[in-house]
């Protein structure tokens, strides 16, 4: 029998069918020495499914189908990091199917091949050749067939027939963490796979489907799992996509270049049609229906879209002349990946005040060399500087977003560069000396090169000590050129902080770590945090090349650890900057105190770049805590243009602030105990719900400890900020609670001293993953997002889940 399938296999190349442990798992037995192979298996007949989906197969799929795989799959399923490769958010990620190889490998020596959904592979068949396997039957349609083939089939039966204990906790068999071991069984290693694990099934590690939910999944299986193409755009809404499309895609020199340099910023963005005015603070009051990427495209405006697949938005394309397009994203929307950015006629108007109107000309554009490319200092020099700070500064927070929502969606070694909980200020606009400035970069620009022209296959020592020796030599040069503008401090103050223009929210962001994630939001959120950042253009410039635009997630072990490293400086940078505003004695305190324990080299460098800042600021202090007052004076500045969506103060009703407002007192142990990111929901007297996020802010003596980051924990300065609505989008923990028992839910958070204390806790107050109503709990939580923050609401990811 074993050789008849070989043999068979040789003959019709089996569709191996692949789906990651950490949701989907489980079979039925076969019987392989009586089955008839070819009846079991059915003739090669890839299919695209669909091609299946009639008008009423459609209607079928979007109203009963599609809302099961997004509530219970895709909070799974999604972004760079779903288990296997499998990303069930798209028609398009379902018929991919998985694949073994991870994408998130911190040890492959050596770039491995991109597969990013929709960019790629153009079809099945490719996808196929590159190693991807079919969770459903993509052979004879019978509905016995469409069965047996459907790994997706087989996972559901062993959930149903293996339900999750009913114990409070899982055992040690359940594999939850991010680096665990992926299981990706094909169809044909199914039975041994349930064998081995017979409670992994769909949905891994958290309660089965209702019996309506899995004979709904069960019968769409069976008739084939038929999908529905998207429906065409309205007429108004491909006029604005033509509209678009032209205004980028002029033939002029000056336009092909704002257009390259405009798409190298907004290619991860989600774009969205909106006459809601621009830098107000104002969002949709429903989520938009319909959201677009820009891409590069071979194909001209009018023709159907042929993708430019790089590794890159800057790499070669291998074309003289490429397309800027807007490619309609129908993947459901989830919060890790959404990065909302509004088109209208203000915002084209806009652009053209920026990149059009100025008086200046492009004789020629910069050539894809990794050398010109990589630099955006090279490549975009024609451009004026205002204009390109402008272009990213007054969407600050989608900026921002593109490090912590881009491709490194998971990744601590990533993160660990970061503090925890800090706020960003940027440098006023006006501040810069267009010709002065332009000059000063130009001459820098050397010195300004990023460890992305290196590509993906990175040496690591010998390009750390370049970047080092270059950035080394930037900054000499940049506190050069402060101390003839500033002598003895002269007018450096608080009129060098942007005001946001007196009505853009973006000019104060807060950036929250939670270890292998991050958020980014606008306000100043929480406490008062340890450390701040003031950032100029250049240093925008480069924090956005250096995470998004030239970092490869398939890249080598080389390639992230230079990222990571690089990183170091630019975070040193942008807390040198907010130190320069305060007296010298305080910036070497603090300096002393944000970066205790630190290496001989990184002090050196702290003491190198203090030597070049001889003077104080003309601001004047009152307190012996100047670094507060310094952060109180930029509030006050700031405070007509600053957004409270997560101020407690303004959001929370006064009766339930008191004892909300106890939380945020919590430090050291009782806040080390708490998860990263906890979500809570309080209902009512009258039966409607309040949702807050709970944030630890975990302490380190410093940041520069590449792989040591424990080594550096400090849990005795760890503390607790709670936050009106929902922050963040991957939930460790979900707490439900009536109002009368607030006071008892944040009494027992003061108390946890150990482990048993939060398991006793978790019994009163959690829904944990292991919770009969766990799914109940988590479509009302998606229901209340929606309701409440429709521009930015998506599916969570419930990967971090934790099993306390």
């Amino acid at each position: 029998m074993f050789y008849r399938l070989l043999d068979l296999l040789k003959k019709v190349r089996i569709t191996q069918l692949i789906l990651p442990v950490l949701l989907l798992a489980g079979c039925a037995a076969v019987d392989w020495k009586n089955t008839n192979i070819e009846s079991l298996f059915g003739k090669t007949v890839i299919t695209d499914h669909r091609a299946l989906a009639n008008t009423d197969n459609a209607t079928y799929y979007t109203e009963q189908i599609e809302p099961i795989l997004e509530n219970r799959c895709v909070v799974c399923h999604s972004c760079y990091d779903a288990p296997c490769q499998l990303k069930l958010s798209s028609a398009e990620g379902i018929m991919r199917g998985a694949s073994k190889t991870p994408i998130y490998n911190g040890t492959r020596l050596i770039a491995s091949e991109p597969t990013r959904l929709g960019i790629d592979a153009e079809n099945t068949e490719e996808w196929r050749n590159k190693g991807f396997f079919s969770v459903l039957n993509e052979r004879s349609q019978t509905p016995e067939i469409n069965l047996t083939n459907s790994v997706m089939y087989q996972m559901l039966v062993l959930k149903k027939n293996q339900p999750l204990p009913a114990d409070t906790l899982l055992d040690d068999d359940f594999k939850l963490h991010l680096n665990s071991e992926r299981q990706c069984p094909t169809r044909e290693e199914f039975n041994e796979f349930a064998d081995d694990h017979p409670l992994w099934g769909m949905p891994y590690a958290l309660p089965g489907l209702k019996d309506e939910e899995y004979s709904l999944l069960t019968d769409w299986i069976k008739r084939g799992a038929p999908m529905a193409s998207p429906i065409e755009l309205p007429r108004a809404v491909e006029q604005r996509v033509s509209h678009w499309e032209a205004y980028l895609n002029s033939d002029d020199l000056k336009q092909q270049l704002a257009s390259r340099y405009m798409y190298e910023h907004l290619f991860l963005a989600s774009l969205y049609f909106s006459e809601e005015p621009l830098f107000n603070g104002s969002e949709p009051q429903q989520q938009p229906e319909y959201f677009f990427k820009l891409v590069r495209s071979y194909s001209a405006p009018g023709l159907p879209i042929r993708p430019v697949a790089t590794r890159r938005p800057y790499d070669d394309p291998g074309a003289k002349r490429i397309y800027y397009r807007l490619k309609r994203d129908t993947s459901t929307v989830v919060a890790k990946t959404l990065m909302p950015y509004r088109l209208n006629e203000e915002r084209m108007d806009w652009m053209k005040s920026l990149f059009n109107t100025p008086d200046y000309t492009v004789d020629v554009l910069p050539d894809y060399d990794p050398k010109t490319a990589a630099n955006p200092f090279i490549a975009f020099q024609a451009l004026p500087i205002n204009s390109r700070y402008r272009f990213m500064l007054e969407e600050s927070e989608y900026i921002i977003k593109g490090f912590i929502k881009g491709p490194v969606c998971r990744g601590q070694v990533a993160l660990n560069v970061i503090d925890d909980h800090f706020w960003a200020f940027f440098v006023d606009p006006d501040d810069y000396d267009e010709e002065q400035y332009g000059k000063f970069l130009a001459e820098q620009s050397n010195n300004l090169r990023l460890p992305g022209e290196a590509e993906s296959n990175t040496g690591i020592l010998a390009n750390w000590l370049r970047y080092s020796n270059l950035h080394s030599k930037y900054l000499d040069a940049k506190n050069s050129m402060l101390l003839d503008r500033f002598p003895e401090g002269k007018h450096l103050n608080l009129d060098l902080v942007w005001d946001g223009d007196g009505n853009n929210p973006n000019a104060a962001l807060t950036i929250t770590r939670h270890f292998d994630s991050a958020t980014v939001v606008k306000g100043l959120v929480g406490q008062y945090p340890k450390t701040a950042w003031i950032v100029g253009y250049p240093l925008l410039e480069r924090i956005h090349y250096l995470l998004v635009a030239e970092f490869d997630v398939f890249g080598n072990v080389g390639h992230q650890l230079m990222t990571r490293l690089y990183m170091d400086f630019l975070r040193m940078e942008g807390e040198a900057n907010f130190l320069t505003m305060l007296p010298q004695n305080e910036r070497i305190k603090l300096t002393n105190y944000w970066y205790r324990d630190a290496s001989k080299d990184v002090k050196k460098h702290l003491v190198d770049n203090e030597a070049h800042v001889l003077s104080d600021p003309d601001i004047r202090y009152y307190s012996d805590q100047p670094k507060l007052e310094l952060l109180e004076m930029l509030r006050n500045k700031l405070e007509p243009v600053l957004s409270h969506q997560y101020d407690l103060a303004t959001k929370v009703a006064p009766e339930i602030l008191a004892a909300l407002e106890k939380i945020n007192r919590i430090q050291g142990r009782a806040a080390t105990l708490m998860p990263e990111i906890s979500m809570i929901m309080i209902d009512d007297y009258s039966g409607s719900q309040k949702v807050y996020t709970l944030l630890r802010n975990s302490a380190h003596s410093n940041l520069t400890g590449l792989l040591y980051e424990d080594e550096n924990r400090l849990p005795e300065e760890d503390y607790l900020t709670l936050v009106p609505g929902v922050m963040g989008s991957h939930p460790a923990a979900f707490y439900r609670l009536s109002s009368f028992r607030l006071n008892d839910f944040v009494d027992a958070i003061s108390k946890l001293d150990d482990e048993s204390d939060y398991y006793r806790f978790a019994t009163r107050f959690a829904v944990r993953r292991t919770d009969s109503a766990f799914w109940t709990h988590s479509d009302q939580m998606l229901a209340w997002y929606k309701k409440n923050d429709p521009l930015n609401a998506g599916l969570l990811d419930y990967n971090r889940l934790e099993n306390r």
